[in-house]
This record gives structure tokens, C-alpha cells and sequence, in this order.
């Protein structure tokens, strides 16, 4: 059968990303806790194209992910060979978006829940190289200090966005970077609360109010004192309860 894709094309315009994009597919993700879960991803695949090339195979790109049991970190830079092998292609680019659980117990009780973060993992492969990136969307309490120390009968707290997103040079976990979020702010998330859990961490905030820009120093020294990431964007979003608009800071550390 004719193979139109492969044909010669006279045009001499490389293009530098082809392939397929938005797809929702079913994959078992790695836990912190070293068994796998199920999610479903949002996933892009991509490939450059030479200027020779008309087309590239698409299928290719389905047959791949239809051979891959795991997705993961550890697992994208062989999938990013096989990857540009598969397609005759010098570079490739994987990106999958997923809800990653986490099985959380309450402080005061232990009562245990499930809690939900979005997560997004890109790889890219140009020539030798690979380049791992990993961006964790982790939500917190913040409590304002202003707020705390104005007022007499408490302060005003909210719902935050910690968004961390690190480039990766060693083998870490997603419930790492989870966690760097969690501890530095003013109280951690989780499914359910009991009565003693939610005075736990009502007070626990109290004690621990932080700006928007609290947020991402702190966050951010931590991911200095961490040698598997080179690189990071930490953001931070409040959304405010006593404001119609979002507080909202930014830290980038480029990689070395």
C-alpha cells in the first residue's frame, strides 16, 4: 500500500513539533509508597520532522502508549527513545497531565481519606539529551499575618494553589514534591476531618500565618536544599476570602 506520509516533500520547511495531542488514555502511575495506581491522563506526543519528510506516522504514537504498562520519571527517557526511534525523528517531547491520590490520615483522629493533586510530566529528547520536568499543583491553607495580629477575634484564611514545577536530575517521587509544598504552609489539606481534626488544624494555621509571598521563599528554599532538581518555578495562589481577587507570587531558579 502507498505510504503518502513518507513521501518526499519539495517545500525545504523543517517543522518542529508533529504529532498528536489532547489524547485521554488510561495509565498506572507510580505512588510514593512503591505500588502503582490507576488515573487517567491527558497526554501529548510530539516528534520534529524533517524538511525531507511529508508526514509523520501517527499511529505510531498510539502503538507506543498501547505498549506502556507505566508511566512515570524513571520510565520517559526510554519511552522518549522508542519514541524518536519509532518515528526516524531527532527529537520527541511527551507531556501527560493526570490526577494523582494520595492516602492521607487526619492529624487528631487518623481518620484516613484520599486527597487529589494534578500533576504534569514532561520529557524531551534532543540528540543525547533528555531533559525530565515535573509540575505539582498542591492545594493548602494560607492565614494572613496582617490579619492575625490586627484583629481580636482571629484571621482571615484561605484556599491555596502551591505550583511547583522542578526540572528533575535524580530519582524523586511525586509525593516529595507534594510535601515540600504541604510543610510550608499554613496547614495542609485532606479529604475529611473529624471534629479534633479540624480544631488541629484551624489552630495550626493560626500558628503558622504566611503571605503569598511566605509561600513561595519558603517553598523555594527548600527546593535549594534539594540536589535531585536543578531547576523550578514555584508559584502561589491565594484565593482570597475577603478580597474579589487572588493574591498570587512567583520564584523561577533556571537550571544550571
Amino acid at each position: 500500500m502507498i505510504d503518502v506520509q513518507g513521501r518526499a516533500d519539495l517545500r525545504r520547511i523543517a517543522i518542529n513539533r508533529v504529532g498528536i495531542k489532547d489524547l485521554t488514555y488510561p495509565l498506572r502511575v507510580p505512588s510514593g509508597s512503591g505500588e502503582s495506581q490507576s488515573t487517567v491522563a491527558t497526554l501529548s506526543m510530539y516528534v520534529n520532522l524533517p524538511e525531507r519528510f511529508k508526514g509523520t506516522h501517527m499511529s505510531r504514537f498510539l502503538e507506543i502508549l498501547h505498549a506502556t504498562s507505566e508511566l512515570s520519571l524513571a520510565s520517559l527517557p526510554a519511552l522518549l527513545d522508542t519514541v524518536a526511534r519509532r518515528l526516524e525523528a531527532d527529537q520527541a517531547y511527551i507531556e501527560a497531565t493526570f490526577p494523582y491520590f494520595v492516602m492521607k490520615a487526619a492529624p487528631a483522629t487518623g481518620v484516613r481519606s484520599v486527597m487529589d493533586y494534578r500533576v504534569t510530566i514532561f520529557g524531551k529528547r534532543a540528540g543525547d539529551a533528555t531533559e525530565l520536568t515535573v509540575r505539582v499543583v498542591v492545594p493548602v491553607t494560607s492565614l494572613c499575618p496582617s490579619s492575625r495580629d490586627i484583629s481580636q477575634y482571629g484571621a482571615h484564611n484561605q484556599r491555596s494553589h502551591v505550583t511547583i514545577t522542578a526540572r528533575i536530575a535524580g530519582s524523586i517521587a511525586i509525593d516529595e514534591i507534594i510535601r515540600i509544598a504541604e510543610l510550608e504552609s499554613s496547614a495542609e489539606l485532606f479529604g475529611i476531618l473529624k471534629r479534633a481534626d479540624e480544631k488541629f488544624v484551624t489552630e495550626h494555621a493560626y500558628d503558622h500565618p504566611k503571605f503569598v509571598e511566605d509561600l513561595v521563599r519558603d517553598v523555594a528554599i527548600r527546593l535549594n536544599g534539594e540536589p535531585r532538581i536543578q531547576g523550578y518555578t514555584v508559584e502561589a495562589e491565594n484565593f482570597e476570602s475577603i478580597h474579589n481577587h487572588s493574591a498570587y507570587a512567583l520564584i523561577e531558579k533556571p537550571a544550571d
